[in-house]
């Protein structure tokens, strides 16, 4: 069901393990010109277009996409007990942490009268995606939400598909996680032309300033394209897992845990990486039993038979680490002895899970950390959704006359050698015998 990948012996001072472990066929490029199309539509014909759009991809006609207050309240309190109940300690726990990540001003005085503040802003009004195709990812609610909120967002939209199970609504337990948030402007539509929505402002959509969360191929290279024209929070594509594990580990568990992500999507990534033959052996044991009882078999057999998804064997865990920093998984589970000492050294990954009891499924839900991470090798650079995704850094500069005095020539003299003599006229201006100040 799924390959190995042997590195054992491999002269690590010349083998790219980049190229060693393969990732799944994501040609955002491909999908340009159809989405591009798309977002023109939108752009040029506004509802007309977004109408056409859900009635062809979703199989559904919305009259007016933005959903009833009532909808809202409906589904909150319909909403089966238990769900609300997961729900509220999601939140819960994702608050505590958001919480944890707020950064206060950092003040410099550089001199007397001399003070730079570096001031943390939230961004004014954010547009929120919420996946709805192959599952409704209610969980992806929480994530965008609540960090938009702890950040002093003021204003938030969010859209997801119309769903054609509930004649064109939303997911009512989307909608359900909406109410229990307080987020009332929620908008019936998918995919890339629900980007273009958010990017252009469109009908009762007033334009937003940054677009944030997970999608298909066709709302990631949306992003792509009006990137500029809106913030954007990353270019996820399909999900992965990596595990690093030895002879410790629990065949079952990693079993369970690349299944865990390969349910997700046909294209999702499952990868373990060991130095035990033992291990390779016993896992794929488990994968033949395991995938065989599980619901989406289809789903999750394609992704790890899928060029994306291996064993990977290795000679040591110091390969190992090598292997998982440079493939710089979306998730990265550590199964080995000491996995604490290891999962410290590692230096690429979306998010990092300690043991054997720290499964991704919990960072998922309920462990308070944030779900939408970076893919396709993006954590070398880039970092999971959090409160810093929502604010902005905006230098405050605060001199005064004797401050700004003391390095008068200097602006002058750098201003010279730029050939921008207008800009230390700017500071001698103001010294001159002329200067009534």
């Amino acid at each position: 069901m799924i390959q190995r990948i042997d590195l054992r012996g491999a002269d690590r001072t010349t083998v790219d393990y980049r190229a060693a472990v393969p990732r799944a066929d994501f040609d955002v490029e491909a999908a340009v010109p159809a989405v591009h199309a798309i977002c023109e539509a939108v752009r040029t014909r506004g509802l007309d277009a977004i109408r056409e759009y859900g009635e062809r991809f979703d199989g559904v006609t919305v009259d007016d996409i933005r959903v009833a207050p009532a909808a809202l309240e409906t589904a909150l309190a319909e909403l089966d007990p238990a769900i609300r109940a997961g729900l509220e300690e999601s939140i819960r726990r994702l608050r505590a942490t958001c919480a944890n990540e707020l950064e206060t001003d950092a003040v410099t005085d550089l001199g007397p009268g001399a003070r730079v503040t570096h001031r943390k802003v939230p961004v004014d009004r954010v547009g929120l995606y919420v996946p709805g195709g192959l599952a409704p990812l209610v969980s992806s609610v929480l994530m965008n939400v609540v960090p938009a909120q702890t950040a002093g967002v003021r204003s938030i939209a969010l859209s997801s598909p119309p769903q054609k199970e509930f004649g064109g609504a939303v997911h009512p337990t989307i909608l359900a996680a909406c109410a229990l948030l307080g987020v009332e402007e929620v908008y019936a539509v998918g995919g890339a032309q629900a980007i273009a929505m958010l990017a252009y402002g469109v009908g009762p959509c007033a334009k937003v300033d940054l677009v944030t969360g997970p999608g298909n191929i066709y709302t990631v290279t949306a992003k792509r394209l009006l990137k500029g024209q809106v913030g954007i929070d990353s270019e996820a594509g399909p999900t992965e897992i990596a595990i690093l594990a030895d002879d410790t580990a629990d065949a079952a568990y990693v079993a369970a845990d690349l299944i865990s992500q390969a349910e997700h999507d046909p294209l999702a990534a499952a990868v373990l990486v060991t130095p035990s033959e033992r291990l390779a052996a016993d896992v794929e044991a488990e994968l033949d039993k395991q995938v065989s009882v599980t619901r989406h078999v289809d789903r999750i057999r394609t992704s790890l038979s899928g060029s994306q998804s291996g064993i990977v064997l290795v000679d040591d865990l110091e390969q190992g680490l090598d292997v998982v920093d440079a493939y710089a998984a979306e998730h990265l589970e550590i199964h080995t002895a000491d996995a604490s000492s290891y999962a410290a050294r590692v230096r690429n990954a979306g998010a990092i899970f300690i043991g054997q009891y720290a499964p991704v499924s919990l960072g998922d839900y309920c462990a308070g950390s944030n779900h939408v991470l970076p893919t396709a090798g993006c954590a070398c650079h880039s970092s999971g959704l959090s409160v810093r995704a929502f604010t902005k850094s905006v230098h405050v500069v605060d001199y005064s006359r004797d401050a700004l005095a003391e390095v008068a020539d200097h602006v002058v003299t750098l201003a010279n050698a730029e050939d921008l003599p207008g800009h230390g006229a700017a500071v001698s201006v103001r010294f001159s015998p002329e200067s009534t100040r």
